[in-house]
């Protein structure tokens, strides 16, 4: 009766070391988490170059732009205030197609979140702030 006591014991130990060990692993993933990235000016200057067009937000062909700015809210970047169907202001894409530049308005007026989208790797490369 006793070895019984022992092995219950010895599976309960099992079972709690295992759970502190996966809650460490989680709170680990957690913590390195990526926030969104803000450009520098050399590298959001790479990005651009002659001829800009803008792009209708009535057409749906540009970047998929929505799992970037639940990053920006969660990084509280973008205030979730703002409802999504105000939150594109412009669209604009280069002469060579390879990169789109969103505006995001935020709650100050005549200030924007820019997005820039690498259109060949089709992932943000990252945000900065525009204040005209």
């Amino acid at each position: 009766m006793a070895m019984h006591h022992y092995l219950r014991l010895t599976f309960i130990l099992l079972f709690v070391i295992t759970s502190l060990f996966c809650l460490y692993f989680v709170i680990k993933k957690r913590k390195k988490r990526k926030a969104p990235k803000l450009l520098s000016k050399e590298k959001y200057d790479c990005s651009k170059n002659e001829g800009m067009t803008e792009i209708s937000i009535s057409n749906d062909s540009f970047f998929n732009i929505w799992p970037y700015v639940s990053e920006l809210k969660a990084a509280k970047i973008l205030s979730k205030k703002i409802k999504e169907s105000e939150l594109i202001h412009k669209v604009y894409r280069n002469s060579t197609n390879d990169f789109e530049y969103i505006l995001l308005t935020t709650e100050k007026e005549n200030h924007f979140v820019k997005v820039v989208v690498d259109k060949n790797k089709k992932k943000a490369l990252g945000y900065l702030f525009l204040d005209l």
